[in-house]
Protein backbone atom coordinates (compact mmCIF):
# COMPACT_ATOMS: atom_id res chain seq x y z
CA UNK A 1 0.00 0.00 0.00
CA UNK A 2 2.95 2.48 0.52
CA UNK A 3 4.44 1.69 -2.47
CA UNK A 4 0.93 2.93 -4.44
CA UNK A 5 0.42 6.15 -2.38
CA UNK A 6 4.61 6.94 -2.70
CA UNK A 7 3.73 6.32 -6.72
CA UNK A 8 1.06 8.45 -6.79
CA UNK A 9 2.09 11.30 -5.02
CA UNK A 10 5.71 10.77 -7.36
CA UNK A 11 3.33 11.25 -10.11
CA UNK A 12 1.43 14.35 -8.43
CA UNK A 13 -1.64 12.28 -7.96
CA UNK A 14 -2.92 11.88 -4.65
CA UNK A 15 -5.85 10.54 -3.28
CA UNK A 16 -8.70 13.30 -2.00
CA UNK A 17 -10.51 12.12 0.84
CA UNK A 18 -14.03 12.79 1.23
CA UNK A 19 -14.07 15.65 3.18
CA UNK A 20 -12.20 17.50 0.98
CA UNK A 21 -14.19 17.25 -2.05
CA UNK A 22 -16.19 20.69 -2.43
CA UNK A 23 -20.07 21.02 -1.65
CA UNK A 24 -20.00 24.48 -2.39
CA UNK A 25 -22.46 26.15 -4.88
CA UNK A 26 -25.90 26.86 -5.13
CA UNK A 27 -28.71 24.33 -4.71
CA UNK A 28 -32.52 23.94 -4.76
CA UNK A 29 -34.29 23.63 -1.70
CA UNK A 30 -37.31 21.05 -1.76
CA UNK A 31 -38.62 20.88 2.08
CA UNK A 32 -41.44 20.35 4.71
CA UNK A 33 -42.01 22.51 8.28
CA UNK A 34 -42.94 21.13 11.37
CA UNK A 35 -47.08 20.40 10.20
CA UNK A 36 -45.90 18.65 6.50
CA UNK A 37 -46.54 21.73 4.54
CA UNK A 38 -44.08 21.89 1.69
CA UNK A 39 -41.83 24.77 1.26
CA UNK A 40 -38.77 25.51 -1.67
CA UNK A 41 -36.17 28.09 -2.33
CA UNK A 42 -32.34 28.34 -2.39
CA UNK A 43 -29.45 27.68 -1.12
CA UNK A 44 -25.90 28.80 -1.44
CA UNK A 45 -22.72 27.52 0.24
CA UNK A 46 -19.64 28.66 0.58
CA UNK A 47 -16.49 26.84 1.56
CA UNK A 48 -14.35 28.36 4.17
CA UNK A 49 -12.07 25.40 4.20
CA UNK A 50 -11.43 22.08 3.54
CA UNK A 51 -14.96 20.89 5.80
CA UNK A 52 -15.77 23.74 6.94
CA UNK A 53 -18.17 26.64 4.87
CA UNK A 54 -21.40 29.26 5.98
CA UNK A 55 -24.64 28.59 4.24
CA UNK A 56 -27.62 31.30 3.04
CA UNK A 57 -31.27 29.88 2.54
CA UNK A 58 -33.81 31.80 1.15
CA UNK A 59 -36.93 29.76 1.41
CA UNK A 60 -40.61 30.30 1.50
CA UNK A 61 -40.18 34.75 1.73
CA UNK A 62 -37.57 34.50 4.45
CA UNK A 63 -33.79 34.23 4.74
CA UNK A 64 -31.57 32.77 7.34
CA UNK A 65 -27.59 32.14 7.68
CA UNK A 66 -25.84 29.54 9.32
CA UNK A 67 -22.28 27.99 9.42
CA UNK A 68 -21.89 24.32 7.90
CA UNK A 69 -19.14 21.31 8.81
CA UNK A 70 -18.57 18.39 7.04
CA UNK A 71 -17.81 14.60 7.68
CA UNK A 72 -17.73 12.28 5.14
CA UNK A 73 -21.29 11.99 3.88
CA UNK A 74 -22.70 13.95 6.99
CA UNK A 75 -23.25 17.63 6.57
CA UNK A 76 -24.51 19.66 9.29
CA UNK A 77 -25.44 23.05 9.80
CA UNK A 78 -26.62 25.68 12.78
CA UNK A 79 -28.05 28.47 11.53
CA UNK A 80 -30.04 31.68 12.89
CA UNK A 81 -33.77 32.55 11.41
CA UNK A 82 -34.57 35.92 13.04
CA UNK A 83 -34.09 35.28 16.60
CA UNK A 84 -34.56 31.62 16.36
CA UNK A 85 -31.76 28.87 16.61
CA UNK A 86 -31.69 25.51 14.42
CA UNK A 87 -29.83 22.42 13.30
CA UNK A 88 -30.02 20.71 10.24
CA UNK A 89 -28.09 17.04 9.83
CA UNK A 90 -27.73 16.32 6.19
CA UNK A 91 -26.75 13.02 4.23
CA UNK A 92 -24.74 13.40 1.41
CA UNK A 93 -25.95 11.07 -1.83
CA UNK A 94 -23.90 9.90 -4.62
CA UNK A 95 -25.71 12.51 -6.57
CA UNK A 96 -25.19 15.32 -4.80
CA UNK A 97 -27.75 16.10 -3.46
CA UNK A 98 -28.16 16.15 0.76
CA UNK A 99 -31.04 14.60 2.24
CA UNK A 100 -31.85 16.02 6.06
CA UNK A 101 -33.61 16.71 8.63
CA UNK A 102 -33.98 20.02 10.62
CA UNK A 103 -35.37 21.42 13.61
CA UNK A 104 -35.49 24.65 15.92
CA UNK A 105 -34.76 25.20 19.39
CA UNK A 106 -37.43 25.23 22.00
CA UNK A 107 -39.94 23.43 19.48
CA UNK A 108 -41.57 19.92 18.92
CA UNK A 109 -40.68 18.04 15.70
CA UNK A 110 -38.14 18.45 13.05
CA UNK A 111 -39.13 19.46 9.27
CA UNK A 112 -36.99 17.61 5.84
CA UNK A 113 -35.48 18.97 3.45
CA UNK A 114 -33.69 18.00 0.51
CA UNK A 115 -30.75 20.64 -1.38
CA UNK A 116 -30.22 19.35 -4.57
CA UNK A 117 -26.86 21.30 -6.37
CA UNK A 118 -28.00 23.57 -9.52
Amino acid sequence: MRTIMFSLAVLGIAPVPAAAQSIGGTYTVAGTNFDGSKYGGEATITLTSDTTCTIHWETGGSTSDGICMRNDNAFSAGYAMGKEIGLVVYKIEKDGSLHGLWTIAGQNGNGTEVLTPK
